[in-house]
């Protein structure tokens, strides 16, 4: 195995173990919700003016998923939708009470699985991080190449 199949797979390891671990406490208190559900709370409560368009191009889904999403997320009462009064056509979404509660438990479990991993992190040097951050985002601008050569709408 060469180096990039090396770098490759222990990408595709390291996501997998940290999502397993990471879902693993996100289901013991916000059990009620689905992943994509908690994303698109997280999405509508750091972003002002979030509608179905916006939601589906950030979690890379498809506008029909998002308003599945969106329409079991109004009848659990988590968000509700609102219009502009200059632009009666759109319908936005923002947290209600308890979406917010949603919201802050996600960012206190966030804050925990970073106090957890920390340990990890504290040993990396500033040179180590510039190098890794550079080669994500060569990857991620070359996947974003990809996606427009493919010319997929997402929506």
């Amino acid at each position: 195995m060469d180096k990039k199949d090396q770098v490759l797979l222990s990408v595709r390891e390291l996501f997998n173990k940290k999502s397993w671990l990471d879902k693993l406490k996100m289901e013991e208190q916000l059990n009620e919700y689905k992943p994509s559900e908690v994303h698109c709370i997280e999405f509508i409560g750091k972003n002002k003016d979030t509608n179905v368009t916006k939601l589906a191009e950030s979690l890379f889904m498809t506008r029909g998923a998002i308003s599945k999403i969106t329409k079991k997320l109004l009848k659990k009462g988590s968000i509700e939708s609102y219009q502009k009064a200059d632009n009666k056509k759109e319908i936005y979404f923002k947290l209600t009470e308890q979406g917010k509660v949603v919201f802050n438990t996600h960012e206190k479990l966030h804050q925990e699985i970073q106090a957890r991993d920390e340990a990890v992190f504290n040993q990396i040097t500033d040179k180590q991080y510039n190098a890794m951050l550079v080669f994500l985002e060569n990857y991620s601008h070359h996947l974003d190449k990809e996606i427009e050569k493919l010319n997929i709408d997402r929506k």
